[in-house]
């Protein structure tokens, strides 16, 4: 059975990834474009935090690497 609490973790989660595609997407386009700056600063600053750590145990700086690759 799925606990409901992880499902609504992983949501998250999967939901801060598909923005920070977004934004890296956005940033390959226009990377002078300051408030796509800041969202990926946001984004990278809620990976590296503990609440991400309660969410998942994916590392971040593997998660942010492979992103990043994804655009490269």
């Amino acid at each position: 059975m799925n606990d409901p609490y992880e499902n609504l973790a992983n949501a998250i989660v999967l939901s801060a990834v598909e923005d920070y595609r977004e934004i890296l997407q956005r940033l390959s386009l226009h990377p002078e474009k300051e408030v796509y700056l800041q969202d990926k600063a946001s984004l990278e600053r809620f990976f590296r935090s503990g609440w991400f750590g309660v969410l998942t145990r994916v590392d971040p700086e593997m998660l942010i690497c492979k992103l990043c690759a994804e655009v490269a």
